[in-house]
């Protein structure tokens, strides 16, 4: 895929994989400019629902602005392949950022503040990002946290919906307990 073009968008370097995407950066014919793609993996394209979460991942994204949140340049489809076009930032997600050791309290402090304030700003739009884990947020070389990736994200009637009936983050939680055993989810603590 190195120095092909899609597009307008000229492939220059992987930048990584992951179930749902593989990104590249390339550069902007048009604009000049450096931008990220994402391309829906090539197993999952002909699975209609996964085109489908992917449609919807940019629909999503494409209805914010916030300085926190990555902004969604474009769309398209290169062969049947669909693709997002995305803000190239410049860092490192906050996973590997703490894998490099702890944080000082104030950037703990100021990237809590700046992923509060862009989850505010998604929440008051009416969508529901439900996956803002530490590969998920950016920290660019300006200190500045993004959240990225919205392909799970839902409009808060549907993410309700799902929370009144039982499914959703708590059967997640429990499915993720060593051996499935249950956790105690009271607020008090047990007596002697």
């Amino acid at each position: 895929m190195l120095n092909q073009t899609i597009s307008h968008y000229r492939i220059v370097r992987k930048l990584g994989a992951g179930s749902m995407g593989e990104v590249y950066e390339a550069e902007d014919g048009r604009l000049g400019r450096r931008v990220a793609i994402k391309f829906l993996p090539e197993a999952l394209n002909i699975d209609g629902l996964a085109r489908e979460r992917f449609q919807r991942e940019a629909r999503t994204e494409s209805a914010l602005s916030h300085a926190n949140i990555c902004t969604l340049y474009d769309i398209g489809e290169d062969h049947g392949r669909p693709f997002i076009v995305m803000e190239l930032l410049q860092g490192e997600t906050l996973k590997r950022r703490i894998e490099g050791g702890p944080l000082p309290i104030g950037h703990v402090l100021d990237y809590g503040a700046q992923i509060a304030g862009a989850l505010e700003a998604a929440h008051a739009a009416g969508i529901i990002h439900r996956d803002p884990k530490l590969g998920n947020i950016s920290i660019t070389d300006r200190g500045q946290a993004e959240i990225l990736n919205f392909g799970l994200a839902k409009p808060t009637g549907e993410a309700n919906a799902e929370s009144r009936s039982g499914r959703g983050w708590v059967e997640k939680q429990r499915r993720k307990t060593p051996r499935n055993r249950s956790i105690p989810t009271t607020s008090r603590a047990p007596e002697p």
